[in-house]
């Protein structure tokens, strides 16, 4: 909204800038209608090539400056040179102009497209070699919410500059004043982690201001910023992630991490664990590995409360998560736990 105002009022400014300067002439006095079509087309054109440079950076206005900056330095030299020492005025100006324009235009690309090699600094032009271009990750909501993302910037896995946009601090706001609790909960715990994060002396987080204001969703706004600046996208949110690959924004999605460092349970694998629910078939039982696994353990529902050890029978990959059959390791063992008090359950 802020950057429409700023529009608006350069484009007022022109308005009145050409209607000004035409009450200075009596010709163009006459024809204030036309002052101002100037005025409002000039503006207007202005505007247009501001939205053209959009996703210009700061780094590629510095390496195009220095771009033209060496191509007028040659084209000057060599336009002065005694190569062009014998050449009348008329046709030596001209030849001047082209070379000019061909020699800025040219050091202008090639400084551009190198941008990543160097960075111009003002007031003085400092080269530095870098390995790699700088990664950004921007955060989304939900990911702050869920808090793992601390723990894992905490073990030094995620090498990259943290980004927090505007929208997205302003929707975590939004949820911590909620009227509801557990949405209040949550905010305030999203908030919570970004200062943990700041605090951090591991992690470097920084809050971009552009709101993109063309488009109302904040998923769609997080892709859209994604593709600007360029980053990638740090989410637990599976239609984010779908939306964002379809868009060619690369996507480090959370849950997926999570699922690959799971650790494998294989079939013929002994295990020790404690049977918490009842299963749903008769005799089962339902116990659970620390990364949230579930084992259904066949003819063992009267153990339940008990430690006991199982041998994996077969291995199942469904959509919610990995699940694991297995039966009792000795029907010795299953007598010698049923004569024990049962302990209580601690689900």
């Amino acid at each position: 909204m802020t950057l429409l105002m700023l529009r608006l009022f350069f484009l007022i400014l022109c308005v009145l800038g050409s209607w000004s300067i035409s009450q200075l002439h009596d010709q163009w006095a006459e024809h204030p209608v036309l002052a101002i079509l100037i005025g409002l087309f000039g503006g207007t054109a202005f505007i247009g090539v501001d939205k053209a440079l959009k996703g210009f950076s700061l780094r590629g206005l510095s390496a195009a400056s220095f771009g033209i900056l060496v191509g007028f330095t040659i084209s000057y030299f060599i336009g002065n040179s005694v190569l062009f020492k014998f050449i009348d005025d008329e046709p030596k100006l001209i030849a001047q102009i082209a070379m000019y324009v061909v020699c800025s235009y040219l050091a202008m690309v090639i400084a551009y497209r190198a941008k990543d090699e160097f960075n111009l600094v003002i007031p003085y032009v400092k080269f530095m070699r870098e390995n790699k271009p700088e990664r950004l990750v921007l955060l989304d909501t939900n990911i702050i919410i869920d808090g793992r993302v601390q723990e894992v910037c905490t073990t030094g896995f995620l090498d990259a500059v943290l980004i927090v946009p505007r929208f997205v601090l302003n929707e975590l706001q939004y949820i911590a004043d909620a009227a509801d609790d557990v949405k209040r909960a949550r905010g305030r715990r999203g908030l919570e982690v970004l200062k943990m994060l700041q605090l951090n002396p591991r992690v470097e987080v920084k809050f971009h201001e552009n709101e993109v204001p063309d488009i109302k969703e904040v998923d769609g706004k997080l892709v859209q910023l994604a593709k600007m600046l360029p980053a990638e996208i740090l989410t637990n949110d599976f239609n984010l992630s779908r939306v964002a690959e379809l868009q060619h924004v690369k996507v480090l999605n959370l849950n997926e991490l999570a699922k690959s460092l799971r650790p494998a349970v294989l079939p013929g694998e002994a295990l020790s664990v404690r049977l918490l629910k009842e299963g749903r078939e008769p005799q089962q039982a339902l116990a659970y590995l620390d990364d949230g696994t579930m084992i259904v353990v066949n003819r063992a529902r009267r153990l339940l409360g008990h430690e006991v050890e199982v041998t994996i029978s077969s291995v199942l990959q469904t959509a919610a998560g990995r699940m694991a059959f297995a039966e009792l390791a000795t029907e010795g063992q299953t007598v010698g736990e049923s004569e024990r008090q049962p302990e209580p359950s601690t689900v």
